[in-house]
């Protein structure tokens, strides 16, 4: 595929189905665990086609809004056709020539770490699609948290999707947990790279952080979980800026 780095997996599996109607995912874990997960689809739904979660959370998003991870585009459109002013920011070049394509209006390269240099302030910021997952581990949310504090408002809304690692009785889901936990690591933290034909992403921390893990990551920042709203193991919260 010309113009895409050979580590963009994520890119080269959006492209595809962009242009030609079907492509797969495949997510590595640093165990040897390698998972199909929902489809490359998921991706590409439209509103009509969320779960009620991702319907009640966009509306929690006011004003000018930051799309962290936007990827091809799903949120970033829904929030547009509700009349938002959408940045979407995601690593994957492949992704955001997707997202372009499809009508995201402001679509850039930019890691969630590195927000803090856009000389820019948004009302909402939103990790949807599990994207609260990119603050990666204890020790990075605080700079992350941070940095999404840095470019918002005083009275932000940040609405964070994520999932409880725990309500799971697959044992190699449990074993993992078990290991991170003997290495003072948080039990949802997964080491992961996405693989698409000759593609192979880079390796990379994501974090699946149940509720109350959540609400103590963002203890020390200035922002507060207000509201959450869950189904199963997926939930989505509504956080605040804190006086």
């Amino acid at each position: 595929m010309p113009d895409l780095p050979e580590t963009d997996a994520f890119g080269a599996m959006c492209l595809d189905y962009h242009e030609r109607g079907h492509s797969f995912e495949a997510v590595e874990r640093d165990d040897g665990l390698l998972e199909l997960p929902g489809g490359p689809e998921l991706y590409f739904e439209r509103p009509g086609e969320w779960e009620p979660l991702d319907r009640n959370a966009v509306e929690w998003a006011e004003g000018r809004v930051l799309d962290v991870g936007c990827g091809p585009g799903r949120h970033a459109l829904a929030l547009q056709e509700r009349g938002h002013d959408v940045t979407g920011i995601d690593l994957s070049p492949g992704a955001l020539r997707v997202a372009r394509d499809r009508g995201v209006e402001d679509a850039r390269k930019c890691d969630v770490a590195d927000v803090e240099e856009m000389d820019e302030r948004f009302d909402s910021a939103v990790m949807l699609g599990n994207n609260f997952g990119l603050v990666g581990s204890a020790d990075r949310a605080p700079v992350v948290l941070g940095g999404l504090a840095a470019v918002t408002t005083d009275d932000a809304t940040l609405v964070a999707a994520s999932m409880d690692p725990t309500m799971t009785d697959r044992q190699v889901h449990l074993d993992y947990h078990e290991r991170n936990r003997e290495r003072g690591r948080l039990p949802g933290r997964v080491r992961i790279r996405t693989r698409y034909r000759e593609y192979v992403g880079e390796w990379h921390d994501y974090l699946h952080a149940a509720p109350e893990t959540m609400r103590e990551l963002v203890g020390d920042t200035v922002w507060t979980v207000e509201g959450v709203e869950q189904d199963g193991p997926k939930y989505v919260a509504r956080l605040e800026k804190s006086a």
